[in-house]
């Protein structure tokens, strides 16, 4: 039922780490050695009272922009938005066609500027990204990394919709009928849902507070407003997550509430069907699982070679100024981890269990270490097992139906971090006026995370394919999360050793609750 999930070795994050240097590198040279040139992907030429748009590049950032042929631009703004006090918003009244040509010659390739246009209301502007001109020689040499980069994200978006339904139905159905187990699986569920959405909680609070996405710098394309979701209330949500055909929700990424409610009820329904019948259900599901976790396997062995085009591609044109977002979005996360570890899940503990976090976690050394070399807790499952088991003396009883279970539904690291990543996302197209980021909205990245994390698969990076789910639930382009890659391999260690810490704990906490006290009575050794 729980695949045991051959991991990448060391070897295989220091390939990761040497690709994506070596793509900085790459984009560098790029940048320092090849004509660049931004451009608005547009010709205009002055009227009375502005300047009119004459013609529209395809695909270019005038047409990123919705802007057509016979508009007429009255006004543009530059910094608006910027907390940098020596960037003050700047409004320019555009009396020609040389006024615009003077304000697009200030920006760099991915500044934004916005439009004020001739009959839209006051504070309806349209934003303008500068995009890189496609007949200047960087543009030419970026061209085949973009190609390949877009690839590798499409193989990611192929394996979505698959891998959620798959994990979520085998591990539903794979719990069995409950009627013995009734009393520890409350607790069990009990504790798992409230421990991820405490994770949750922590995470949302710290990118709210720290706000790393605020004026980044990430050189990403403007959203398709076309796409995104729209404002709807909490009971909104719970309507669009039962699906009314449910083969169209599953050629959607989009649907993902409602592939996942249908995934969760579908498993529900396998475990209550007599035999033959479910056993064979079950088999499908869990067959289909398990080649859906060797296809994801492979396809994260692109990683590397996904790594090094994006970052050349993102390099090339922003230079190191990506970085310094990235950096702080890696510190929220490790911040927001090492407090669900070291002041959560303790408290848990602590107060619900009665054992001493730091006994606690000397004897599940082994498993935490583990844990971090590998990137999986479907690999560490075995040494949790034993170390559990042997080091912190709780039953065969309750480690045999928790800890697997764990490895599969509890991902408090893994919740957290796709938390934090959409809204550091959300937060960067906020600033650009791209997106409004309303607290219904994070309310639903709240919920979204918490049942992401239920599907995930055990796997390194699966975190990372499981945050497409809720980028494509909110409309906001995928292209973020592969920027997050660059940054992923040291995160993703850290949130495993969070996911396998949590389920020791769990194993701990509802072994007290069922009145064991073996539990490190003999010291945790």
């Amino acid at each position: 039922m729980f695949p045991t999930v051959c991991s990448p070795t060391v070897k295989f994050h220091w390939k990761v780490l040497v690709w994506m240097l070596g793509g900085i590198v790459a984009g560098l040279v790029m940048q320092w050695t090849l004509e660049m040139r931004p451009t608005a992907g547009a010709s205009f030429r002055g009227v009375e009272g502005g300047v009119e748009i004459t013609s529209v590049a395809k695909g270019g950032a005038a047409a990123k922009a919705k802007l057509a042929t016979g508009d007429v631009v009255r006004a543009a703004i530059l910094h608006r938005g910027s907390q940098d006090s020596a960037r003050p918003e700047e409004v320019i009244d555009l009396d020609g066609a040389g006024d615009l040509s003077s304000v697009l010659g200030r920006l760099e390739v991915g500044d934004v500027v916005w439009l004020a246009l001739e009959g839209r209301e006051d504070g309806d502007e349209t934003l303008l990204t500068a995009g890189l001109d496609p007949d200047c020689a960087l543009s030419f040499w970026i061209a085949p990394l973009a190609f390949l980069a877009d690839i590798f994200m499409a193989l990611l978006k192929m394996l979505i919709v698959p891998l959620v339904l798959t994990s979520i139905v085998t591990g539903v159905a794979g719990i069995g009928d409950l009627k013995d187990l009734r009393r520890l699986g409350g607790k069990t569920f009990a504790y798992y849902i409230t421990t991820s959405l405490l994770a949750i909680v922590v995470g949302q609070v710290l990118v709210t507070v720290i706000r790393p996405g605020d004026d980044a710098e990430l050189g990403l394309a403007a959203i398709d407003k076309e796409q995104l979701a729209p404002d709807a209330s909490f009971i909104d949500v719970l309507k669009r997550m039962v699906p009314s055909n449910v083969f169209e929700a599953l050629g959607d990424n989009g649907g993902m509430l409602s592939i996942i409610f249908f995934a969760l009820m579908l498993g529900f329904f396998i475990t209550r069907t007599p035999e033959p019948h479910g056993g064979r259900a079950r088999e499908i599901f869990s067959a289909l699982f398990h080649v859906m976790m060797k296809m994801a396997e492979g396809v994260l062995t692109l990683l590397p070679f996904g790594v090094f085009c994006l970052m050349a591609r993102v390099v090339a044109k922003t230079g190191f100024s990506v970085f310094e977002p990235l950096l702080l979005y890696m510190a929220t996360v490790a911040l927001a981890l090492v407090i669900h570890a070291a002041v959560t899940l303790p408290l848990v503990l602590r107060m619900i269990g009665g054992i001493k976090p730091s006994r606690w976690l000397s004897a599940m050394s082994p498993a935490v270490m583990t844990a971090f070399s590998t990137s999986s807790s479907s690999m560490t499952l075995p040494v949790t097992l034993e170390t559990v088991e042997k080091r912190g003396k709780v039953s065969n009883r309750v480690t045999s139906f928790t800890l697997p279970l764990g490895a599969t539904i509890n991902m408090d690291g893994t919740a957290l971090y796709e938390c934090i990543g959409v809204i550091f996302l959300a937060q960067y197209y906020a600033s650009t006026g791209d997106y409004d980021l309303t607290l219904g909205k994070q309310a639903l990245v709240v919920v979204m995370a918490l049942l992401a994390s239920i599907g995930a698969a055990g796997i390194p990076s699966a975190g990372l394919v499981m945050m497409l789910t809720i980028l494509a639930t909110l409309g906001l382009p995928l292209e973020g999360a592969a920027l997050l890659l660059a940054v992923d391999r040291p995160l993703d260690m850290m949130r495993t050793v969070v996911n396998v810490w949590s389920d020791s704990c769990g194993a701990a906490v509802i072994a007290r609750t069922e009145g064991e006290s073996e539990p490190l009575e003999a010291g945790g050794t």
